[in-house]
């Protein structure tokens, strides 16, 4: 396993992590979670990612009984997990300090734990002042319930109003981001994001990575039974897959089959091994219903190294969406 430093921070990261959504409490079981848990943990990943909205807490309660059942020592796990869905009520969604300090609480009893390592908020709440966040997420560390604290697809000038506020009141500014990045989706981690990277030290925990499962290449010859998108619940997907745009991605998955074969790799191997290429992510999410499939994704260690110049130049001609850079007008 490789390890990288989550943004400036010194805390060192798996830079491939296993993630509960979709699956944990919904798709897979607790029996299921605990081999692919395991497979990851001995295979050196020490960043299980989850939140308190995957199905609806139980993706919490799964990990938490894994992680109690395996007797693993505790810090040698990095364990997060997301606040703004808590529930229905009216207070139990977004990110106002009541809902932090009690939407946290509520994670960690569900984890059996008394602290995460990270902790996310999930999405930006436009009702909710930054600077309350902001506060409330200090005091959620100020009293040992988490070490760092963070954002999810939150946009730059978010973050950099939150990292301002912090430095102004000697808080603890935001750690990291969890954007979705991908070879479809680069926009934000490689252009919005860029400056942050070294200007205030933020870090990448990336989601993901196989595009919903285009990237494995499975959905080149139809929609199979029993992939996600056609579970029940994921209509919103399965919508998603008969559009032009996923038709195009689809198309452009086809014509990468040829790279695929010369590195001796998978697809999902290849779409992994591409984001672990980016040095500005320090761990890249992935998601397994199997333990065969943990496996999988772990060899895509191997491949970066394969990833030469003219190999990611022939994937930038087929992906056609590199990124133009900041205009120079000097």
């Amino acid at each position: 396993m490789q390890y990288r430093y989550l943004g400036h921070s010194g805390l060192k990261i798996s830079a491939l992590s296993l993630g509960a959504w979709v699956t944990y409490g919904g798709q897979v079981g607790e029996d299921t979670a605990l081999q692919c848990m395991t497979v990851a943990y001995d295979a050196g990943v020490n960043f299980f990612d989850n939140a308190e909205v995957y199905a609806d807490g139980n993706a919490e309660v799964v990990m938490g009984n894994v992680i109690k059942k395996t007797g693993w020592k505790r810090s040698d796990l990095i364990i997060s997990t997301k606040i703004f869905w808590g529930g229905q009520g009216p207070n139990d969604r977004g990110l106002s300090r009541k809902h932090i300090i009690e939407g946290t609480d509520a994670s960690l009893e569900r984890l059996q734990m008394d602290y995460v390592d990270l902790i996310f908020c999930h999405r930006p709440d436009i009702y909710t002042p930054i600077e309350e966040t902001v506060w409330a997420m200090n005091q959620v560390i100020n009293q040992g319930k988490a070490f760092y604290w963070g954002t999810s697809m939150w946009s730059a000038q978010q973050i950099m109003e939150a990292y301002a506020f912090a430095r102004r009141e000697h808080l603890m500014p935001p750690l990291m981001e969890q954007p979705q990045y991908n070879m479809f989706d680069r926009e934000r981690v490689e252009k919005e994001y860029v400056r942050m990277y070294n200007e205030i030290g933020l870090g990448m925990t990336t989601w993901s990575p196989l595009a919903n499962g285009i990237l494995t290449g499975k959905y080149n010859d139809g929609l199979p039974e029993g992939t996600r998108v056609t579970l029940k619940g994921y209509e919103w997907l399965r919508d998603r897959f008969e559009s032009d745009e996923v038709k195009r991605d689809i198309q452009k998955v086809r014509q990468m089959m040829p790279i695929v074969e010369e590195l001796g790799c998978s697809m999902a191997q290849l779409a992994l091994s591409w984001c672990l290429k980016n040095p500005d992510v320090s761990t890249v999410i992935t998601g397994a219903s199997r333990p065969e499939q943990v496996t999988e994704n772990l060899g895509a260690l191997d491949v970066v190294e394969k990833l030469d110049d003219d190999v990611m130049e022939r994937l930038d001609e087929i992906l056609d969406n590199k990124p133009e850079p900041a205009p120079d007008f000097r």
